[in-house]
C-alpha cells in the first residue's frame, strides 16, 4: 500500500460484493500513486463512522478523520490527495460547478448499471433482491 503524507488514516469503503467495484478499486490501487487503506462495507463496521447499510449500497466512501466523501466526491477526495498536480487538478474539477453536476450524474449513471458495465456481476444490480 502506498501512501503520501497525510492519507495514512484515510480509507476507502466500497460494495466488495460488487465485482465491478472491486474491479475498479483494485485498478484505482495499482495506477494511483497514493492509495488510501480500501475496505469492503461488508467487512466495516459501517455504524462507526455514522453510515447506514443504504449509504454503502449506493455510494463508495472515502473517509478522512475530519470528512466524509460519498460517490463522486469520494472520487473526488482521492484524487485530490494524489501527489500529481493534473490528478489533484482533475479532483478538484470534479467537485466544481458546474463539472460537479455532471461528475454526480455520471456517477448516479454507473451505480445504477454497473451490472451491465464489464466486469459487473447480477450481484452488482443494485436492485436486485439482497439475500
Amino acid at each position: 500500500m502506498r501512501h503520501h503524507s497525510g492519507v495514512e488514516n484515510h480509507i476507502l469503503i466500497y460494495d466488495g460484493d460488487c465485482a465491478f467495484c472491486t474491479l475498479w478499486v483494485t485498478r484505482l490501487r495499482d495506477w494511483m500513486p497514493v492509495f488510501p487503506h480500501a475496505q469492503t462495507s461488508q467487512s466495516t463496521a459501517i455504524d462507526t463512522y455514522g453510515l447506514t447499510p443504504v449509504d454503502v449500497e449506493k455510494y463508495a466512501w472515502y473517509i478522512t478523520p475530519t470528512h466524509q466523501y460519498a460517490g463522486h466526491l469520494a472520487t473526488s477526495a482521492l484524487l485530490r490527495a494524489q501527489p500529481r498536480f493534473g490528478l489533484r487538478l482533475l479532483g478538484w474539477l470534479l467537485a466544481t460547478w458546474p463539472v460537479s453536476w455532471v461528475a454526480a450524474g455520471v456517477y448516479a449513471f454507473i451505480a445504477r448499471f454497473r451490472h451491465k458495465l464489464p466486469g459487473g456481476t447480477p450481484a452488482c444490480d443494485p436492485a436486485a433482491p439482497t439475500s
